[in-house]
């Protein structure tokens, strides 16, 4: 696999020097400050590429940009109101300005309003380290006591319920406030983040919107876009949803193999296809992580690689971001179907045989405690992970091993 590393541009605190020093080959980036909606222009593209290409003392960083994460999706073309089809429009323009640009991998999510949610960020771990969480009765008490959303006790189960309860009447206005702005975070590297009443707001347009109604929306949209990314040779993949279950009374449809078939089945291309995410598909129970690589393993164009522990094997349930070879999922059992994935697409004579992959998030450990990077994207705990893994692949791809 191509070994990536997401940035977030000039504002991230890990560099692309940092990222050239851990020995990654290309870079997963967005234009973060473009709004969702608009057209990313070529001049903002290639200042991008630019960016990347380049190290602040002029010399070159030996990196390219190479895959989009992510391309946004606006809540209009989700919910199919106001300007969505002028959106579609817009997206249509980007992608076309992306594949001029040379990037031929775009990364998206149909996740309604928020994009993956936790309720800590900086949640301590038995080492020492910090991690992301989710924890099911804070983010009850979020719902239920602080956001305050009709009817949000029914969806959680009683026990949950009555621990929210005496966890909210235990709470500092400090952690309340705390709590709310972890949950209402947004996509990550974005500028904007939800106040409790525009997260209201945006909660009240899916109102009468189901799972099958928003699948359906999220075809439409791929029977505009997958057409012209298989034209201008484009590869779209869909992330998880993150984590996947429902939360805050939404729906949500790309948690199990089966959402994945049932939307890449009816908008069959080559250019369509998923982000494979252990991680958020790993946070279910019930969801076989190596199983999904073989049922999917042609249409899988992005894979991020982490690991998260989860402490019960109900869903919903609460977990939190695990060593990348520590936790639940057989991580190398994973990276096993998918190199032998790659070795099928090579024999097929495939142009896009090697799948990119990025270590997917990390604990803050070492001096990463000190940096105040983007949660979940420190340096040394993304490195920890990447080093891990490559050691992986390695032992795989060894001849011993190989014969």
């Amino acid at each position: 696999m191509r070994q990536t590393w997401r940035w977030f541009g000039p504002a991230d605190k890990v560099t692309v020097a940092d990222a050239r020093q851990s020995g990654v080959e290309g870079i997963v980036s967005a234009l973060h400050h473009v709004a969702t909606g608009a057209i990313w222009t070529p001049e903002e593209i290639e200042k991008r590429q630019r960016e990347v290409a380049f190290l602040p003392d002029g010399s070159m960083s030996q990196l390219k940009w190479e895959v989009v994460e992510s391309l946004p999706i606006s809540e209009a073309i989700k919910t199919q109101t106001g300007e969505w089809r002028a959106h579609v429009a817009h997206y249509r323009r980007s992608m076309e300005n992306i594949a001029r640009a040379g990037i031929k991998v775009i990364c998206y999510n149909f996740m309604p309003v928020l994009d993956w949610t936790r309720t800590d960020l900086s949640w301590r771990v038995s080492h020492g380290g910090r991690a992301m969480r989710f924890d099911l009765a804070d983010f009850a008490a979020f719902d239920i006591h602080i956001l305050k959303r009709r009817g949000a006790a029914e969806d959680f189960p009683p026990h949950v319920v009555e621990e929210a309860a005496k966890r909210h009447a235990a709470m500092s206005d400090d952690r309340k406030k705390q709590l709310a702005a972890n949950v209402t975070a947004g996509l990550p590297g974005a500028q904007e983040h939800w106040s409790l009443e525009g997260l209201a707001g945006q909660l009240a347009t899916y109102d009468g919107i189901s799972p099958e109604r928003l699948r359906q929306n999220l075809i439409d949209f791929l029977s505009e876009v997958a057409p012209l990314a298989e034209e201008i040779g484009v590869r779209l993949c869909c992330h998880p949803d993150d984590p996947p279950f429902p939360l805050l009374g939404l729906p949500r449809i790309m948690s199990k193999l089966e959402d994945y078939q049932a939307v890449l089945g009816a908008v069959d291309s080559p250019a369509s296809g998923a982000t494979f995410c252990t991680g958020s598909l790993g946070a279910r129970p019930d969801n076989d992580c190596p199983a999904i690589v073989r049922a999917l393993a042609p249409k899988i164009h992005f894979v991020h690689l982490r690991n998260v522990r989860r402490d019960t094997e109900e869903t919903p349930c609460s977990f939190f971001e695990d060593e990348h070879l520590a936790g639940q999922t057989d991580m190398v059992a994973v990276i096993a179907e998918l190199l032998a994935e790659e070795k099928r697409r090579k024999a097929e004579g495939r142009a896009d045989w090697e799948i990119p992959m990025r270590p997917d998030h990390g604990q803050d450990i070492l001096d990463d405690l000190k940096r105040g990077a983007q949660p979940g994207y420190p340096a040394i705990g993304r490195l920890k992970g990447l080093a891990e893994l490559r050691g992986v692949m390695a032992a795989l791809n060894h001849e011993t091993v190989r014969a």
